[in-house]
């Protein structure tokens, strides 16, 4: 075992250690190094962002990748992610909808004259069937006809045949979260099972798609799970992380969870960062109520390289406009779709 990989038997300061091991050499922190991270004190908690920043652009340069998302299919799911308010499990007010091919061609649209180069079609679903896969493929081929952007999906789990069946679509990237680590996984979900989600991730993998896998933070787990969730992701090797943070929802389990503090928030970004040095590190859901303006500035100078702009599935984010704003005051260049084609 090398210096820069002994983790706990080395006596140095860790961020010192992350300064070489990570930065230099590019290889993410471990588990136990990660929650080494998590444990800094916040007065530690610039130093962290700033490493995290140059990591970032050592690893993956000074571009961010603008995302925007659309809702296929809304709420009635019967998954009981104890997160969410589409699953019809709840008293949550969100109710069953579907979306036509039109309206999709129109977010679609609007996605790409943000900037944005990537534009994800969500369903709230366990796993598509038939019904739901012929609308996607309906609604790709309307996009590609009159839109310049990738399509991405996130349909929840899929069988190989489902699998072999979205690539053939032309589908860029697929989004499946594993939302937490596996030790804290029967706290989130039990209509189904982590090993479940890792085995549709693996396959869209070795199908040739970009795999997008994250989850969400402030849901009661521990620093080590935290911890332990940042080296499965590692584990898993994924292109894109969407880091989102809980926001709270009306007749959800974890409707009365407390909003995960700004410093706790910036540090666990600035952990993931180290851990995943590669890895397109996204702010997704819940960064509005949990970080703010100031805060979601400081993530962006401490590791994160993509966004989510506009709206999510079932709460609202910033307008657009606000975002490449910060963007072009922190003058973070867009990236270009034809660098991703």
């Amino acid at each position: 075992m090398t210096e820069t990989t002994a983790g706990a038997s080395d006596s140095r300061d860790i961020l010192d250690i992350a300064r070489t091991q990570v930065l230099e050499h590019g290889v993410g922190l471990t588990e136990e190094q990660v929650l080494a991270v998590l444990a800094l004190p916040e007065d530690r908690l610039d130093e962290l962002l700033q490493l995290a920043h140059e990591v970032r652009l050592a690893w993956c340069g000074p571009e961010i990748e603008v995302e925007g998302i659309i809702s296929l299919k809304t709420g009635g799911c019967p998954e009981d992610c104890h997160f969410c308010s589409q699953s019809g499990l709840f008293e949550s007010p969100v109710r069953s909808a579907w979306l036509d091919i039109p309206s999709l061609v129109e977010a679609a649209k609007q996605t790409a004259k943000t900037g944005a180069t990537e534009f994800c079609i969500v369903a709230a679903v366990r796993g598509p069937d038939d019904r739901l896969l012929a609308q996607v493929a309906a609604g790709i081929e309307a996009i590609r006809n009159e839109v310049d952007i990738q399509v991405a999906c996130s349909l929840g789990m899929l069988t190989g045949d489902q699998v072999e069946r979205l690539a053939e679509m032309g589908v860029h990237r697929y989004n499946h979260n594993l939302e937490t680590s596996r030790s804290f996984f029967p706290n989130v979900v039990t209509t189904h099972t982590w090993e479940e989600r890792w085995e549709t991730l693996t396959m869209v993998r070795d199908a040739g798609m970009e795999v997008c896998c994250g989850g969400i933070l402030g849901m009661g787990e521990t620093l080590a799970q935290r911890a332990e969730f940042a080296a499965n992701l590692a584990a898993l090797g994924p292109d894109e992380v969407p880091l989102n943070f809980l926001n709270p929802r009306p007749g959800t389990p974890f409707g009365d969870l407390p909003v995960l503090p700004v410093a706790e928030a910036l540090t666990a970004v600035g952990a993931f960062r180290l851990a995943l040095p590669r890895a397109m590190l996204r702010y997704a859901g819940g960064r509005e109520i949990t970080l703010g303006d100031l805060g979601a500035r400081q993530g962006i100078l401490g590791g994160i390289n993509a966004v989510i702009v506009g709206n999510y599935l079932t709460t609202l984010g910033r307008p657009a406009e606000q975002d490449l704003d910060l963007l072009v005051d922190l003058q973070m260049p867009l990236k270009a779709l034809n660098a991703t084609l």
